[in-house]
């Protein structure tokens, strides 16, 4: 590679940082909250329309573009089978009350972008895409092809991604920037377990509910299953919900665990107690731990660009939180939040700078960029 090609590369991307906000800004003006399923729109209008968007500008960009049938779809730079990723989402989750402005608005003020969906997950969306023009644009040849592709189901259940992995292979290579920096090379499992009583038994159900989960500690220790990884941290149990149903009560619980631990071993934990009680235990939906080498090649390239780009330590980390990446084969999560921002989206009041969407833009550039010629 001829010594001045990143610099190159990362000046590139930095000019495109007003059309990129722009984009990004037409992009948020359309409320792609999930509604109702329709024949022609899987998710509901919304989400169609913004997914159609997000496909016009790629094509405005001279990008190939594929539309899978409104679930999901993806603009692609290269020809060939084994292709790289960046995977982000188009659809938001309800924007809530506490806007200083019109959640829909994409009102700038002071260098800052806000809107729903600024940050999750359009902005960075927009970043990888502007990204992936910086080198079209400086007629890099890569070696792989690469496909920057907006899902429509992220925050509601993943179906999208299931419906493209039934049309499409998985890549090689790639991340979604739907996290934190640095490159993340692992995420918790997260299992969804229901325990499940007898409406006329509620004594037994709410003495067990109490006991191991409303009055305990969320570590499940008293479940035994407080499992400890250094690199991980402690189990954690969240997102408890009560439901009633066709003569039962339901309990969920979500667990957010550390590799080391499997999702049969929490259930039989939970299982021999609920018994003692009268009830029953159901694992309704698990996604292991999503686990990489720290030193393997992927990785290594992501946390390169990404030191290139900002002075910061770019060593690995891991994530409690959930993205594409617990069902998307051979991808990490890498970005878009910096050390220290936390609490932005789903929030009121959602945000990016034009700084820090531009220094995405140019760590997604030389990221895609090294992992097609993996």
């Amino acid at each position: 590679m001829p010594e001045n090609l990143e610099d190159i590369i990362l000046k590139k991307a930095g000019e495109l940082k007003r059309p990129m906000i722009e984009s990004i800004k037409a992009l948020v003006q359309i409320d792609s909250t999930k509604t109702e399923k329709e024949p022609d729109a899987p998710f509901g209008q919304g989400v169609k329309k913004a997914l159609l968007k997000a496909l016009s500008i790629s094509e405005e960009l001279g990008f190939t573009t594929v539309n899978l049938d409104n679930y999901i779809g993806y603009a692609q730079y290269g020809e060939g089978d084994d292709y790289i990723c960046a995977i982000g989402h188009v659809d938001v989750v309800p924007a809530g009350q506490g806007w200083k402005q019109p959640p829909f608005d994409g009102y700038e003020e002071d260098g800052v972008l806000y809107g729903r969906g600024v940050l999750d997950n359009k902005g960075p969306v927009m970043a990888c895409l502007y990204g992936l023009a910086a080198l079209k644009e400086l007629g890099i040849q890569l070696n792989r092809p690469v496909r920057i592709i907006f899902g429509c189901d992220e925050e509601s259940g993943f179906q999208d991604l299931t419906y493209y992995l039934k049309k499409e292979k998985p890549p090689v290579y790639g991340f979604t920037p739907d996290c934190k920096y640095p490159v993340v090379y692992s995420e918790r499992g997260r299992a969804v377990i229901h325990v499940v009583g007898e409406k006329e038994r509620l004594a037994p159900f709410f003495e067990f509910v109490n006991m191991y989960f409303i009055g305990a500690k969320n570590n499940g220790d008293r479940l035994g299953i407080d499992y400890f990884h250094p690199e991980y941290g402690t189990m954690e149990m969240r997102g408890y919900k009560l439901a009633e149903e066709e003569g039962r009560v339901v309990f969920e619980v979500v667990f957010s665990y550390p590799a080391g631990i499997t999702a049969k071993e929490i259930l039989k934990k939970i299982s021999v107690p609920a018994e003692k009680h009268g009830l029953k235990t159901e694992l309704v939906l698990n996604y292991d731990p999503v686990v990489f080498e720290k030193d393997s090649p992927m990785v290594r390239a992501l946390q390169d660009s990404f030191e290139a780009v900002v002075s910061m330590d770019g060593t690995p980390v891991t994530t409690t939180g959930g993205t594409y990446a617990k069902a998307m084969p051979n991808i990490v999560p890498f970005g878009p939040s910096f050390p220290g921002q936390k609490g932005i989206g789903h929030n009121p009041n959602e945000w990016m700078s034009g700084d820090d969407l531009e220094t995405n833009g140019k760590i997604y550039a030389l990221a895609l960029y090294k992992l097609a010629q993996l």
